[in-house]
């Protein structure tokens, strides 16, 4: 394998920028509420200014979620915050609304587009098509299983990347169904309905399994009742020269998120410095289970299952 693959994660302030770098991150995801979604936290522009200072003194890339659904209302602003992030020389922005890439055609040009269309990223036909549009990367639906991606790579004229660790939203609406569902029961609604709240969604049939649920700017968002975790096959995508490796860090404490981007960092090295004697270690697994919800199991995901659509 030639380059060593990319540990990216998501920060929502500057504290986690410098410690996900420090846990061994060389790339990091943030973003502003109004353009991105699913941030761990929003970050203004003067913000984003200093976390790319911060990202290129070590060497490392900053990325800007701009994964939003863009509504008319929006597009004015967007352009004025695209040309903001070429000047301050962010490295990419991931997007998924054309109304995105043409924004950075025109206004920042230097900026690289990285495709993120969530479940629909499925095939390297229309990954190659975004490429020739502008793309330099794909990053690839969290429901596709190994061979899968594995088989795709070769077919990709772009970069390729892939979620190994954390939770994965499944289901998203504009509405504030939490607050409608609380005003419903007549249930005074009081205070913040957002991450801090800590509220699940928990299904009589499933009672052991609860879903966090939570509603920002942009609607209301449900997330998987368990974390992936592909650190035991860790070497499997390697071997197919995936590019990008994201840790995803949303509704975790930063202490937990820097244990587990250093035990990634560990094995990506390890298996960098010499990959026909790659070993997995399972102390490192061990590490991640001394600190994991004991309430979140940790799973393949979808890496060992067949997805029907």
């Amino acid at each position: 394998m030639s380059n060593t693959p990319e540990l990216l994660a998501a920060a929502g302030s500057l504290e986690d920028v410098q410690s996900y770098l420090s846990a061994g991150a060389n790339a990091v995801l943030v973003g502003d509420d109004r353009f991105g979604m699913r941030l761990p936290g929003s970050m203004p522009l003067e913000e984003i200014r200093k976390a790319a200072a911060a990202a290129h003194d070590r060497g490392a890339k900053i990325y800007v979620s701009l994964n939003n659904l863009m509504t008319n209302d929006l597009l004015e602003e967007l352009s004025v915050y695209v040309k903001e992030l070429g000047g301050i020389g962010v490295d990419a922005v991931e997007f998924n609304d054309p109304s995105v890439l043409f924004a950075v055609k025109t206004h920042a040009p230097n900026v690289k587009l990285h495709w993120n269309a969530e479940m629909t990223s499925t095939n390297y036909s229309t990954s190659n098509y975004w490429g020739r549009k502008g793309a330099t990367r794909v990053i690839l639906a969290r429901e596709l299983n190994m061979d899968e991606i594995t088989e795709m790579k070769p077919n990709l004229e772009i970069e390729a990347q892939v979620q190994v660790h954390g939770m994965t939203n499944i289901y998203h609406s504009k509405r504030s169904l939490v607050q409608s569902y609380m005003a419903h029961q007549g249930r005074p609604v009081t205070g913040n309905l957002g991450k801090e709240r800590g509220l699940f969604l928990i299904e009589a049939e499933r009672a052991e399994e609860k879903y966090p649920i939570y509603e920002d700017m942009n609607g209301t968002h449900i997330m998987s009742s368990d974390d992936i975790c592909i650190l035991e096959d860790l070497h499997i995508l390697m071997n197919a020269e995936i590019d990008s490796f994201k840790v995803e860090t949303l509704l975790k404490p930063r202490s937990y998120n820097e244990t587990v981007l250093r035990v990634y960092r560990t094995a990506i090295d390890s298996y960098m410095a010499d990959p026909e004697g790659y070993v997995f270690r399972e102390k490192w697994m061990d590490a991640i289970r001394k600190i994991q919800d004991p309430e979140r199991e940790l799973s393949f995901g979808f890496f060992y299952k067949e997805q029907v659509y």
